[in-house]
């Protein structure tokens, strides 16, 4: 053993393999001090070489020319390592590799360099401790540099020819402003949660605890036992916590419950929240952010999405205790809540769980097992969803007239794609219904910080060290979009007050309360008239309500079901029209675009606003020239033309009215090909609800007769080349749409 541990190769290997235990048991999550997991893994780390090395050594009659030391340490190190990427890091193999020999080269250097020293006061060794040290410094300096964004210099969207007007200009208010209410803040829960406080001797409001075990039978095996070791509670006893945010007032004030995602169970979420909780309180609603912590993944087991329904039925019965509350005698309550006035909003896995909250709030019993009954039935208005899943639970789920918000950052590394547009593109409204669904996708924006306890990086230690931060926005600011949406959310759904519908119609109108960034977003409502929406079927050449189509001079035209970032199915289908002509081209070779109206459809005098919903495609399938390549000056810009059946007709830029779209790309890891490999492409398709006032039309023509509308006609002649995608063409005649993005001057 002495001699083992003289042996400058051995204990290189041994530094090594202390180092990057060490970095793993700092960062596994046991439920211990960071320092005692470090010192558990580089004994782990210790262990596991020395018993490769004896192992090794006994292969040595088979070796006669290489040393049989240097091979034992070579095999034994090589296999700790693989042990190791298997079970903690989980970097891709090439990277952990080469890092390991990095770190390895410059451990050899420095234990022969002291070795030098030591034995020999060699000056010589000073040389290798100070060359394994320049190794370190550059290779951080290296691995640092490789952040930022290296689109940060693409064509930022268009501005608009005329003026937008912000919504603060008509004296609507900030919605993320603090209120005039003062907040009473206080916990309720079981009272005995030997983890947590907050939910012991703290808690203002002891509850009772909840059976589970139908809604999550895959608590058990390891994940149950550690699990009730470590919470002290199971399945059959749940326990209600939250935090709550009280405006102080006789009420009755209107309910926001809000759940977190599925951060490590121990790195406790509920608390990330409390932005929120003051703002919408002290405007007025009590908001109650809810704790699902026990049901998270930790190192013992991820339910992988088994946990979904337990999930959103946690939510119900929460609720169903505050609906006790209101109408027995608890004091602090009775009659503060107004039960038929509720949103959802939930984070990640939680953005899930709203839905199916919302989905089983209006049934009898569980899908998945008739045995659980159910009694809800609680006024749930609307959801919000927070970057959140859509695949999880194995139910898909379609909601019907229940008011919809889903915000998304272009910079999740968790959720790398934009799924809170399925369930918008699934929510379906009757004619009568007065809601509104919207989205809202932010650039730079990460899926971590819309919660302020979760940081900045998506993945913990080390798989963080791959991603790129640098371009992240700060939590605050990250935050204040969040504020913003989820406020005027409230306001407009639950309070009545309905000039808040606005903000979602278009971002443009109050981006003076939001980050400098770009953003994309959409909205719909049962007051638009869909003409085509492009999912009726197979035909190119026709739409709903007998509506023809004919194109032409096109490159691309076709209609395709819209891919995520990493060709998922975004589960929306749109038209892909692509154009490239040249400056002589006469106006009879311009790209065309044209929606036929036929007779039949309703009389259009009462239309007030044309809307289409517009994105960018992809300029490479064009197949450019070289000298063609450069399209810096292009906006992607087009015409809309109306014509009437008397031959009138009036055209308006899109660009007019609108600040165009430009495509939102991300670097999400330091190297390119990681991306590729565990993200996908730099970007995906996403749309922006764009609006021209028919005033626009009829100031370019009065003689336009909207009453007798023949056909709309998209005309490809603002710029030579391009591709955009659009969808769900159609009208507005609701005159309270003026107020829209006519948010012009």
């Amino acid at each position: 053993m002495k001699k083992l541990f003289s042996d400058p190769v051995f204990l290189a290997t041994v530094l090594l393999v202390a180092l990057l235990f060490g970095i793993a048991g700092f960062h596994f999550e046991l439920g211990l001090p960071p320092v005692v997991g470090m010192v558990f893994g580089v004994i782990i780390g210790w262990m596991l070489l020395i018993s490769l090395k004896l192992l090794t050594s006994l292969a040595k009659p088979l070796f006669k020319i290489v040393s049989i030391g240097l091979f034992t340490t070579f095999l034994s190190g090589l296999l700790t390592l693989v042990i190791l990427r298997m079970f903690a890091f989980r970097w891709p193999s090439l990277l952990f590799y080469l890092l390991a020999l990095l770190i390895f080269v410059c451990c050899v250097l420095l234990t022969f360099g002291l070795e030098k020293i030591i034995k020999k006061r060699n000056h010589k060794g000073w040389l290798l401790v100070i060359a394994s040290l320049a190794i370190v410094v550059l290779g951080l300096y290296g691995f640092n540099s490789l952040d930022g964004d290296p689109y940060i210099n693409d064509k930022p969207q268009t501005e608009s020819s005329t003026k937008i007007s912000m919504l603060s200009e008509s004296g609507l208010e900030d919605p993320s402003q603090k209120g005039p209410f003062e907040v009473d803040i206080f916990t309720y829960g079981s009272g005995t949660d030997k983890k947590r406080p907050e939910y012991a001797g703290e808690v203002k409001i002891k509850t009772p605890t909840i059976d589970a075990s139908l809604l999550l039978p895959d608590w058990k095996g390891k994940k149950k036992k550690w699990r009730e070791k470590f919470w002290g509670f199971g399945v059959e006893n749940f326990p209600l916590n939250g935090r709550v945010y009280m405006p102080k007032g006789e009420g009755p004030f209107p309910l926001v419950v809000m759940v977190h995602g599925n951060h490590s169970m121990i790195d406790y979420s509920d608390a990330g929240y409390a932005y929120l909780g003051e703002l919408l309180a002290s405007r007025g609603s009590i908001a109650v952010s809810v704790d699902e912590n026990f049901i998270n993944a930790h190192w013992s087991g991820d339910f992988r999405g088994k946990e979904m329904p337990a999930r959103g039925w946690l939510l119900l019965k929460h609720l169903e205790q505050w609906k006790k509350w209101n109408d027995g005698t608890e004091t602090a309550i009775r009659g503060k809540v107004d039960m038929d006035n509720i949103v959802l909003v939930g984070h990640s896995r939680g953005g899930e769980a709203v839905s199916i909250a919302a989905a089983f709030n209006e049934l009898e019993r569980f899908p998945d097992n008739a045995q659980q009954t159910f009694d809800f039935n609680f006024g749930i208005r609307g959801i919000i969803t927070v970057a959140p899943t859509d695949y999880r639970y194995d139910r898909q789920i379609t909601l019907k007239n229940i008011n919809y918000l889903s915000l998304q950052g272009a910079y999740d590394s968790d959720e790398v794609s934009f799924w809170g547009m399925r369930p918008y593109h699934r929510l379906q409204f009757s004619d009568d219904f007065k809601g509104f669904k919207a989205g809202v996708y932010m650039n730079h924006a990460n899926h971590g910080q819309f919660n302020s306890t979760w940081g900045r990086s998506d993945f913990g230690a080390p798989m963080k060290w791959l991603l790129n931060l640098k371009p992240l926005v700060s939590g605050e600011e990250q935050r204040q979009v969040a504020k913003v949406y989820v406020s005027a959310f409230v306001e407009a759904v639950l309070k009545g007050n309905t000039k808040y519908k606005n903000i979602f119609k278009s971002v443009d109108g109050v981006k003076n309360w939001l980050p400098e960034e770009s953003y994309l977003s959409q909205y719909a409502d049962a007051s638009k008239k869909i003409l085509l929406d492009f999912e009726d079927d197979i035909d190119v050449t026709t739409g709903g309500e007998n509506i023809q189509i004919n194109a032409e001079n096109f490159k691309i035209w076709r209609e395709e079901g819209l891919k995520s970032r990493d060709n998922d199915e975004q589960e929306n289908n749109a038209l892909v029209l692509g154009w490239k002509y040249g400056s002589k081209a006469g106006k009879d070779s311009l790209p065309q675009y044209r929606i036929l109206i036929p007779a039949s459809l309703k009389d259009f005098s009462t239309m007030d606003t044309l809307e289409l919903t517009v994105g960018t495609g992809n300029i490479s399938e064009l197949k450019l020239k070289e000298q063609e390549k450069d399209f810096s000056n292009a906006a992607f810009d087009f015409s809309l033309v109306l014509r009437d059946s008397l031959g009138n007709k009036a055209s308006v830029a899109l660009s007019n009215t609108t600040v165009l779209p430009a495509p939102i790309r991300s670097k999400f890891t330091k190297f390119k090909f990681l991306d590729k490999d565990m993200i996908g492409g730099d970007w995906e398709v996403q749309l922006k609800s764009c609006y021209i006032p028919i005033s626009s039309f009829l100031s370019k023509n009065p003689n336009l007769e909207t009453a007798k509308l023949h056909s709309i006609s998209l005309v490809f002649d603002r710029d030579s080349l391009g591709i955009v995608v659009l969808d769900d063409i159609g009208i507005y005649s609701d005159v309270e749409v003026k107020e829209e993005p006519a948010i012009l001057e």
